[in-house]
């Protein structure tokens, strides 16, 4: 550990690896809004946020519990083609709240092609709301409607393969190869409930 007077104790959330201060110093001093977006191991969480000197104001937001609960989306909440909705759903809610502008906070998250991150702000993109990403790193249209997987499902030959890579969907009944018109069903359903 370093020693001497000159010896400052960083902030303590930066010492539990939580905060880039340094990003979040420019990100809080802007006049737009934070596009925060957080990926757990079992959920997929982004919220609209705007800085001031007391705290954080989140403007709108958006979850995987939400779109299971309210829009019937029963696989996986944390794919990307979940990812894709819930950045979809979240750029009509802050559509709502009548915003239209916001950068990217993607945390300590390290960023890389195709992440399901950018599979969230393309989604918010679709829905009217911009955040700024450079196309080469969001996934593919496939990959976000779930087609992807969908193929990679047609082409297990072996049934308890197929149950045990697939079993979550299918004790929820929905089949792996049905996954891109539930997704096209669960967004029509957004659109319907979120029209401005």
């Amino acid at each position: 550990m370093a020693k001497g007077p000159a010896y400052r104790v960083p902030y303590r959330r930066r010492r539990q690896k939580k905060t880039d201060y340094a990003a979040r110093r420019v990100l809080a001093t802007s006049e737009h809004p934070r596009f925060v977006v957080r990926i757990s191991n079992k959920t997929i969480q982004v919220q609209i946020t705007k800085s001031e000197i007391e705290g954080d104001y989140v403007l709108a937001k958006a979850s995987s519990h939400e779109l299971k609960s309210k829009y019937g989306w029963i696989a996986s909440g944390k794919n990307i083609p979940a990812a894709y909705l819930i950045g979809y759903l979240a750029g009509k809610k802050a559509k709502e709240a009548g915003l239209d502008y916001a950068n990217l906070d993607v945390g300590l998250k390290r960023v890389t092609s195709g992440n399901k991150i950018f599979a969230v702000v393309q989604g918010a993109n679709d829905a009217g709301f911009e955040v700024p990403v450079d196309s080469d790193i969001v996934p593919s249209p496939e990959a976000m409607n779930g087609q992807v997987i969908a193929e990679y499902a047609k082409n297990i030959d072996d049934p308890f393969e197929y149950e045990r890579r697939f079993s979550v969907y299918l004790r929820r009944g929905l089949r792996p190869e049905a996954l891109p018109s539930h997704f096209e069903e669960v967004k029509k359903h957004i659109e319907e409930n979120n029209d401005e």
